[in-house]
Parts: structure tokens; sequence; C-alpha cells
């Protein structure tokens, strides 16, 4: 018995070295990686560091972070970020973010975002070569508002990306923002009536990406891994009377050109045309020529209002059927 209540007291006091070891450790990375901006020229500034956690857990609370790039003029401010990840494993990181508003600013413009239970996680898979396992950002109801009123909210956000564990260099990314609401500016700058429906019905994309390598500490360090083959199994929005869906097989060859099908489907297309118009995003003058494209894949399925079309993307060329229709973007992560 008494061997046992010895060998008790060595291991709490080994559990507790390493504990406060590693909780250190955290702290005095965090330090350095603020210090490394300061020298750098940005503002990173704390009002207050605490450790917490003991015996499972490493956190530490930072009250007050901002944090301000001067080359791209980006800040962000919050009155305080908790980071917490495991004792028996630091790889596993999670950071959790206040319930009252952050600031997020640039030279152009000033945004604030308030969320509910907003949570990112970090998974990092064990070993030297630290391969990225998960990266995902979840939240409860959550608003996005710049000085003149709200820009969006929803009434939850998941927003991940999940190695596969068959294949290390494939990702499945999910987007899905339930209760999707444009906020006041949108909706009027794209005019839209007042009985038109508050919030999407749908709002989402699900995704499997095969890239060139895994993402691990040489994605920061040397280069981006490149996408190789693109899975799209849905993208969905669908708000009141208009609906958009696509779904895609593509491959990818290195620069970038895409070789492969995407299925269209959108319905209501000339409210949605007008909608893009209204708000800037599609100039007056090319709507005529996209009009008469989309004119003629919605008689080719069928119905003048709904379009239904398998558009063809071939050595950085774009195709419907036999029709050519100019170049393809190229996909590379910069």
């Amino acid at each position: 018995m008494r061997r046992l209540i010895w060998l008790g007291v060595v291991f709490v006091l080994l559990w507790s070295g390493w504990w406060f070891f590693a909780s250190s450790s955290m702290q005095n990375g965090l330090e350095a990686w603020l210090a490394e901006r300061r020298a750098e020229g940005w503002q990173a500034d704390v009002v207050e560091t605490r450790a917490s956690g003991y015996p499972f857990f490493l956190e530490t609370t930072l009250v007050g972070p901002t944090l301000a790039d001067p080359d791209s003029g980006v800040a962000f401010a919050a009155s305080q970020l908790k980071i917490e990840a495991p004792a028996w494993w630091p790889g596993y990181v999670s950071v959790a973010f206040p319930q009252d508003e952050m600031i997020f600013a640039s030279p152009l413009v000033r945004h604030t975002i308030q969320a509910q239970m907003a949570l990112a996680d970090f998974r990092l898979h064990p070993g030297t070569a630290l391969e990225v396992e998960e990266l995902a950002l979840r939240s409860g109801a959550w608003v996005l508002a710049s000085p003149q009123g709200s820009l969006m909210g929803a009434a939850g956000l998941t927003l991940s990306m999940v190695q596969s564990p068959d294949d290390p260099r494939q990702y499945t990314f999910v987007l899905d923002a339930p209760a999707f609401e444009p906020g006041q500016l949108p909706r009027s700058a794209l005019r839209v009536p007042d009985d038109w429906p508050v919030t999407f019905d749908s709002f989402t994309i699900a995704m499997d990406v095969t890239f060139d390598r895994p993402f691990d500490r040489t994605t920061v360090e040397d280069a981006r891994p490149q996408p190789r083959r693109v899975n799209m199994e849905l993208a969905e929005a669908q708000w009141g009377a208009l609906s958009l869906r696509g779904a895609t097989m593509l491959d990818v060859a290195p620069g970038g050109l895409l070789n492969g099908d995407v299925s269209l489907q959108a319905r209501n297309w000339q409210d949605i045309l007008t909608l893009a118009e209204a708000s800037g995003a599609l100039p007056s003058e090319l709507r005529p020529q996209l009009e008469n494209v989309l004119g003629m894949l919605a008689r080719g399925s069928g119905s003048p209002d709904n379009i239904d079309a398998t558009l063809t993307l071939r050595d950085g060329r774009m195709f419907i059927g036999f029709i050519p229709l100019g170049r393809a973007p190229r996909l590379v992560l910069r």
C-alpha cells in the first residue's frame, strides 16, 4: 500500500512538473511571437496574460489583445482570447472567442463581428512534420456589421477542413451557414423587395480536395500545397424563389489548368442577374452578353426560367457541348 502511495506521489510530482513546463512554454511561445511582430513594426499588445487549466489542460487567456499590421493596415482587437490545449498533446489547440464585439479593420473599412460560442479548433498530427489534421471554425448565431449597418449574419456557422484518414493529401471542406441572412446594407444595395424572405433556405458547400502534398509546417515556411483534384458534391444557395446548385469533378494540372465537368442548376436566373447588376457585381454592359448565353442554356434545358446544364473545362478553355465560352479560370494557391 505504501509503495502505491509513493508511486502516486511521484506521478503527481512528475505530472505537475510537466504541466508547469508545458504551460510556461506555451506562454513563452506566445510572448516570443508577439515580440517578433513588434520587432517587425506591428502593434502587438496584450493587457494581461493568465495561465490556468491545471492539471489536465494548458489554458492561456489573452486579455485585450490588439494586432495591427503596418504593411497591409489590417487590424484585430478583442476583449479576450482563450487558448486551450490538452496537457498530454499541445498540438490540439482550441481558441475561444469572446461573445462581445470583435473588431476587424483595414485602411478602407472597419467591421465588427459578434458571435455566440465561437470556437476555432486546430489539430496537428503528432510528428516532426506537424501535418494538419483539422482546421475548423464553429459558432452559434453571429452578425457581421460596419458603422453604416449590418452586412450579414446567420443562426450558426461551420467552416472546416478535415484530413482524410485514407489519404493525407486529401481534405474535406465544409461551409454551412444555417438561416444565412443578408444584412441591411446588402439588401438595400440589391434593392430587395420588402416582402422577400429575410433568410436563405440553405447556404452550404461540401467538397473533397486532393493536394500535391499535405498541409504541414512547410506550408508556412516554403510554399502552399496545390490542388490536384476537386470533387465538389454540393454547392447550394437558395433564397426565396432564387436557387443556385452546383457539383463538379475537376482534375487540376500543374499551373492550375482545370479539366472536368461542372453541373449547374439555376432557378429564376433572370432575377439573379438583376440582383447582381443592382449590387454592382455584374457590370451593366456585360449583362446582355451573359443574358444571351444563359438564355440559350435555359432554352436547352426546356424552361426559359431555369438552367440545367453541364459546363466542360478542357485545357484552359470552357465549353457547353461543342460551343466555346472562352478561357477558364486557373486554380492556384498563392
